[in-house]
This record gives structure tokens, sequence and C-alpha cells, in this order.
């Protein structure tokens, strides 16, 4: 019983460190008007081009909210920026692949921010900590011409993350990390490009 009692006061030592180094505020999926549906219905995606620029830093620090612009634990150890493209690239052409349309064409996104959760964050067993969030800017360019037709957007998709006994139960339903960020991207490109329901909303959550 006292260690339980201890691991229960050191846990609610780090929440409350976490929020004070954090803080509370107001998180969103954002973006411009979706593209109209009379348009985009016309397009059929023939390829996703996802570039996660050099400069974005990484962290693999043990700690609950490392300062850099792409966190992430999912993936063996190693160059991150190659995980993220291949995350976002899939999740992308997954929210476009409505599309059925004659005119070819290309969706090109630029990272700017994919800060996933540490497992040390996860592990909190405390509601209302923890955020996904994922920033990019995205475009629709002709396949053949490259005349752009959509953006440049820049989205904001930032999602509540599953922590504690919540994401246990998620992970023995087979989710994890990647597909519940997957999945929201993928509803967030659908409702940016007409095709699926507009995804903007906003959270209140102890994040970054």
């Amino acid at each position: 019983m006292a260690n339980y009692r201890k691991f229960r006061t050191l846990l609610l030592c780090a929440t409350v460190a976490l929020a004070g180094c954090v803080g509370v505020r107001t998180f969103e999926t954002s973006y411009d008007e979706p593209v109209s549906a009379q348009v985009s219905r016309g397009w059929r995606v023939v390829d996703v081009a996802v570039s996660v620029p050099d400069s974005l830093t990484v962290s693999e620090e043990h700690s609950y909210e490392p300062d850099a612009d792409i966190v992430w634990r999912e993936d063996p150890i190693g160059d991150r920026h190659p995980q993220v493209a291949t995350i976002m690239k899939a999740a992308i052409a997954r929210g476009a692949s409505g599309l059925k349309g004659p005119r070819p064409v290309r969706i090109e996104a630029t990272m700017s921010r994919f800060h996933a959760l540490t497992f040390e964050t996860e592990a909190l067993n405390v509601a209302g900590v923890g955020v996904h969030n994922v920033n990019f800017t995205i475009k629709v360019v002709d396949a053949r011409t490259g005349a752009v037709l959509a953006g440049p957007t820049d989205i904001d998709a930032a999602l509540p993350a599953l922590t504690g006994a919540e994401m246990i139960k998620a992970r023995v339903r087979g989710e994890s990390q990647k597909s519940q960020i997957s999945a929201h991207v993928a509803a967030t490109i659908a409702g940016w490009l007409g095709i699926g329901p507009d995804q903007r909303d906003s959270f209140v959550r102890a994040g970054i």
C-alpha cells in the first residue's frame, strides 16, 4: 500500500509539473475553406509527395514534452524524417482516395511539425493531458502541367491523445498512436478536399 501511495504521489507530481510547464490551452484542427466538391470530384490522385525538411528538429528525450518539431516513438530508432513522410503519405492518400475524376493530380505536402506523445506521457493515467500536433502545408497540382489547382493551405491537424488506461484499451483493440494520427489526418484531408465531413474543431488540453 505504501508503494502504491508513493507511485500515486509521483504520478500526481509529474502531472502537475507537466501542466505547469506546458499549460492548458486550446488546440484545433483548422484549414482554409474546403475545396469545392464540384471542383475536387473532377480530380484523381496519382501521386502524393510529402517533404519533411531536414531543418525540422528531432528529440529522442525521455520526458513528457520534448521541445522539438518531430517527436515520434512507435517506429524503431532511426531517421525520423522519412518515418514521418511515410506515415503522412499513406494518411493523405487515404484521405483523398474518394477522388475518382478524370483529371490526374498530385498532392504535395510540406511538414512543419509532427509532435506525437512520448511513451512517458502516454503512460500518464490522467484525463485531459496529451496532444498529437500535426502541422503541414498542402497543395494540389495538375499532374501533367504542374499548375496549382488548390492551396497552398496551412493545415493544423491537432487531436487529443489517449493516455493511461484509455490508451491501453485502445492498444488492446489494435489501435496505436500511428493508427489514430493517420485516421485523423485522413479525415482532415477528406474534409479539406470537400469529400468528407468538415473536421475543423477545437479542444482544450494540457500540451504544447
